[in-house]
């Protein structure tokens, strides 16, 4: 299993801080989530219903078109870890770095992991050179990337799209940090052979535990994906609450908003302390730092939790939700030791 944010509770057991007097960063979620209406007893009472109107939502929510199928799933943790068996054992580029858990579920499959650095998508004065995907029958892009916060522009991943798709490759779109800047989606382009992208409710919605995202993509693959899930892969409940949440744009245009100031305070907060920005998107800075684990520790002293990625040095903060938990973090800040 590889290590995530959150583990609050192995926190608060190592540092001996009782687990209410945490300010947990560690996860890029959305420290206001969506507010969660009661839940119609008969949805807890009855197998969930394919055709609720669920799709329909999810369809105008993101801007995909008809064509495009739309398989609701458990968070896309489950698409990236179910995708991997819909093909036979093949070469797979995973950006490094990144949300690890696909190239894990990739390898696991029997799929040949080859890691993708910032100096094969850079294009130079004389254009791109979109050669190095020829080596690759997938290719994962994480849009914005998590823990960088790069995004790159929807004409750049068609071209790779087009391009690998002359060999019926697939281009996985993982935008699980999208919502706050939804005119970088790649979700209007749904239904065209060999896109896949990946929603979900988790970041921006702030609806973690209620694990429910979307793939969208042609029927050939929601087909198979389906298969591979199986029937009730995402309960009634989950369903309902994923169908008001995308319903409600008016929460969607404040949250969005919100979040950028959030991200602007965080900017200067972490700017003050001295530490170096290394990227980030509105729901996350992050700072490049020669010891992250040291960085991670002294704030944990003090019960702040972030996340730690040791290769390449960097530490990921998440945005406070109130001035007291803004004030924690600037406290905890003043006492660090490592640049």
């Amino acid at each position: 299993m590889l290590e995530h944010g959150g583990r609050l509770n192995e926190a608060a057991e190592r540092w001996g801080i009782p687990r209410a007097d945490w300010l947990d960063l560690s996860t890029g979620i959305n420290p206001i989530g969506w507010p969660v209406p009661d839940i119609p007893a008969e949805l807890w009472q009855r197998l969930p219903e394919a055709d609720d109107g669920l799709e329909e939502i999810i369809r105008q929510w993101s801007g995909a078109p008809f064509s495009a199928a739309c398989v609701p799933v458990p968070g896309s943790q489950a698409a990236i870890m179910a995708l991997p068996r819909l093909r036979k054992p093949c070469r797979v580029g995973i950006p490094v770095p990144g949300y690890r858990e696909h190239g894990h579920s990739w390898r696991n499959a029997g799929h040949t992991v080859i890691p993708i650095g910032p100096e094969q998508t850079r294009c130079g004065a004389s254009g791109c050179d979109n050669r190095w995907l020829d080596q690759l029958d997938v290719l994962v892009w994480i849009n914005p990337n998590n823990p960088t916060g790069e995004i790159i522009p929807p004409s750049t991943l068609m071209r790779w799209c087009q391009r690998l798709q002359k060999r019926g490759g697939w281009l996985v779109v993982d935008e699980a940090f999208m919502d706050a800047t939804p005119a970088f989606s790649l979700c209007s382009h749904a239904g065209l052979p060999g896109l896949i992208v990946l929603r979900s409710l988790g970041k921006f919605f702030g609806l973690a535990g209620v694990r429910a995202g979307v793939v969208l993509a042609d029927s050939a693959v929601a087909d198979a994906l389906k298969r591979v899930l199986g029937p009730w892969s995402l309960g009634g409940p989950a369903r309902y609450v994923m169908a008001q949440a995308l319903s409600d744009t008016d929460w969607q245009l404040q949250a969005r908003a919100r979040l950028q100031r959030s991200a602007g305070r965080l900017r200067g907060v972490l700017q003050a302390a001295g530490l170096t920005l290394a990227g980030g998107s509105a729901l996350f800075l992050t700072v490049r730092t020669d010891y992250p684990r040291l960085l991670a520790d002294q704030l944990a002293e003090q019960g702040v939790l972030v996340r730690v990625f040791e290769q390449p040095g960097m530490s990921r903060f998440g945005l406070a939700a109130d001035e007291s938990q803004w004030r924690k973090l600037e406290m905890a800040l003043v006492g660090k030791s490592c640049d």
